[in-house]
């Protein structure tokens, strides 16, 4: 049985104080943490398509992909412990591996940081193949954090909410036959986050952007 997040229409709350849900969050909202650069060549995009940021398709051939470095657990310290903050590093950390798999179609290490019931992880995600099969994976970008927020839940050990913002950047058309540039693009998403006995895993997401939504 799926178990459910909190309502995504906390996203508004979430935007502005990060301290809004169904239930009294475990402490203060943190500080949004540094931007995270995840830099390389690539030929283009990947999700369901958010906004077109103006840029029309090209005619760019498919490339293998993009020898780009995954992100470094070192830099989201303490994603290892056992803490309220170790989960809300963890979930920042799985978001900066799905956003990197989407440059380079390596899914390895976002198959290990995620639970197999994950509705919401698989939403996020379920472009990833496509990207690498055409050859026109996501450009680089930035991922600017607004900030984070830990939340008591029945559910899940703890539920992390994180809004944060990709840089511009290209990525696929709706068709996969080209790539093109989007502007900016803002997410939303609380974690599900369950202790496995010597990791975080994301069991669960709710996750927003543009006009795609999707929680389980």
């Amino acid at each position: 049985m799926l178990r459910r997040l909190l309502s995504a229409a906390a996203t508004g709350a979430l935007l502005l104080g990060l301290a809004a849900c169904d239930e009294p969050i475990d402490g203060p909202a943190t500080a949004a943490p540094p931007s995270i650069d995840i830099a390389g060549p690539s030929d283009g995009g990947g999700d369901a398509e958010p906004s077109d940021g103006g840029g029309g398709p090209t005619d760019e051939p498919t490339a293998e992909a993009p020898d780009i470095p995954a992100p470094d657990p070192a830099d989201f310290a303490g994603m290892d412990e056992h803490t309220p903050e170790g989960a809300e590093q963890a979930f920042r950390y799985y978001i900066a591996v799905s956003m990197w798999a989407h440059q380079t179609g390596n899914t390895t290490i976002l198959t290990n940081l995620q639970g197999e019931s994950c509705g919401g992880c698989a939403f996020l995600n379920e472009d990833i193949a496509q990207v690498e099969a055409s050859g026109i994976y996501w450009s680089d970008f930035e991922i600017n954090d607004t900030g984070t927020a830990v939340h008591n839940s029945t559910n899940y050990d703890h539920e992390i909410g994180y809004v944060f913002t990709l840089s511009n950047h290209s990525r696929p058309n709706e068709n996969y036959t080209g790539s093109i540039n989007v502007e900016s693009i803002e997410y939303v998403a609380i974690g599900g986050m369950d202790w496995n006995g010597n990791q975080w895993i994301t069991s669960g997401m709710t996750v927003e952007w543009g006009d795609d939504v999707h929680s389980d």
